[in-house]
């Protein structure tokens, strides 16, 4: 393969940038733009080791630099490689890299020196998956996540099946190919016995899926009540600024705010309605319809209620409209005496917390009942779990020919006919692993890394 490099760091002025070079010829190329002070070379430099020195191109030096050797093997990417540390500017970091360039190595592409690691044998696919998951994670459960992909968790639940398969087609295949040879017919007891351990663990596999999903992208989520309940003052209590603007008039809030919040460790992609009511006001009612919509799409639902005064017709026109939803009531101003009737509140939502917006009172509250209703705990990602929609369908896919194979056995069907189903099985958990993927995947899984990685 040929010899690529790209910066390694962010866009963006700090302290150091990092220009990272692989490849068969990344020591040359390297030797061509930096010179360690003392007059060794790059080329002599042993693994592991750095050198102080100087980077320049064909005008001259460009800066001091620091040059770490990484040989094959022992590296990332399971190559060559090299990485110079320079200031972190911009404009000095890129004049290196297009020093780099110039002198044989070629711009690698989203997600080439971690494609490189897969390809090497360095990482199986989905702890490879897992890189760009600890790079983009955005709080501690989804941290926690991306590191037990990355060390292979999920790898290693779907080799264990994977395992088990092979045993049983082994079996069956010796059976098969050799009739006149005394080998013993695998038994239906204990076929069925391995399978449904397999499953068991494919089902192990997807169950924190949904849950994953949540920590990892986000809930849509709506804020929604009657005008002047306090909607918009819990907005911006929970995006920590004045987003959406609050007075006393209600219909302040005529059309959706919208933006992305975190709450603990969930992050809600918020939106900020106007109040729900019956309105002749023809701008207005636009903002309404757009609240209603969002009732339907969003995923959560946050119903604001005014504590301080009885509930009204608006109210309960509401509660009606968000039966079967996934909803917290939030049961505000509790600064001011309640008067509202709190029984047919928590009859009609089950999630129901109390909150001062205004005083910024209650939002752990809210927290807790929301991290309840979607069964979101730590406790949750003990375990592997399925990371993306490709590891999903492939466990998906493996576990309805487990299934199936379970089903033929129990229906004495010829064991030719399930031995056809368990290596469908056993594809599906190599293309999980990446041990038999095309191309085609390949490119389409590192595509979404960013360049440098």
């Amino acid at each position: 393969m040929s010899t690529i490099a790209a910066i390694s760091t962010p866009n963006a002025p700090g302290g150091i940038a990092v220009i990272r070079v692989s490849g068969e010829n990344a020591l040359a190329v390297s030797e061509a733009v930096f010179t360690p002070f003392g007059g060794k070379k790059v080329g002599d430099m042993p693994g592991y080791t750095c050198a102080y020195g100087i980077a320049g191109d064909k005008d001259g030096r460009i800066d001091d630099c620091i040059l770490t050797v990484f040989r094959a093997p022992h590296s990332y990417t399971g190559e060559d490689v090299c990485e110079i540390s320079c200031h972190g500017g911009i404009y000095v970091s890129r004049k290196i890299l297009r020093a780099l360039l110039n002198n044989g190595a070629e711009p690698a592409q989203a997600g080439e020196f971690t494609k490189r690691a897969f390809l090497n044998g360095k990482l199986d696919l989905t702890s490879a998956e897992a890189v760009m998951d600890v790079i983009s994670a955005k709080s501690e459960l989804e941290l926690k996540m991306a590191e037990q992909l990355r060390e292979g968790a999920a790898f290693r639940k779907a080799k264990e099946c994977s395992g088990k398969l092979l045993a049983l087609l082994s079996g069956l295949a010796a059976w098969t190919d050799y009739p006149d040879e005394d080998i013993p017919e695998v038994q239906p007891e204990h076929m069925i016995g391995e399978l449904r351990a397999v499953r068991s663990t494919l089902k192990s596999l997807i169950n924190g899926y949904d849950s994953g999903r949540i920590i990892r992208e986000g809930i849509p989520a709506a804020i929604v009540g009657r005008p002047n309940v306090g909607k918009s003052t819990l907005f911006n209590c929970l995006s920590g600024c004045e987003r959406s603007i609050v007075t006393e008039i209600a219909g302040t809030t005529r059309d959706v705010v919208e933006e992305t919040i975190r709450l603990g460790d969930i992050v809600l992609r918020l939106s900020d309605t106007a109040g729900i009511h019956e309105t002749e006001d023809k701008i207005e009612g636009i903002g309404i319809g757009h609240a209603q919509k969002l009732i339907d799409t969003s995923e959560l639902i946050i119903a604001v209620f005014d504590g301080s005064c009885p509930l009204t017709a608006d109210d309960f026109s509401l509660l009606e409209s968000l039966k079967g939803r996934k909803v917290v009531a939030v049961i505000n101003k509790t600064d001011e005496e309640l008067k509202i009737e709190e029984d047919y509140i928590t009859q009609s939502i089950i999630h129901t917390v109390y909150i001062s917006a205004k005083e910024n009172d209650g939002v752990d509250k809210l927290q807790a009942a929301v991290e309840e209703l979607f069964s979101i705990s730590r406790d949750s990602f003990g375990s592997a779990t399925a990371a993306n929609e490709r590891q999903k369908k492939c466990i998906d896919s493996a576990l309805a020919s487990v299934d199936e194979a379970i089903s033929a056995i129990e229906s004495c069907l010829n064991l030719d006919a399930v031995n056809i189903i368990l290596d469908e099985a056993e594809q599906h958990l190599l293309e999980l692993t990446g041990e038999k993927i095309t191309d085609a995947v390949v490119d389409e899984v590192f595509s979404r890394f960013c360049v440098g990685k």
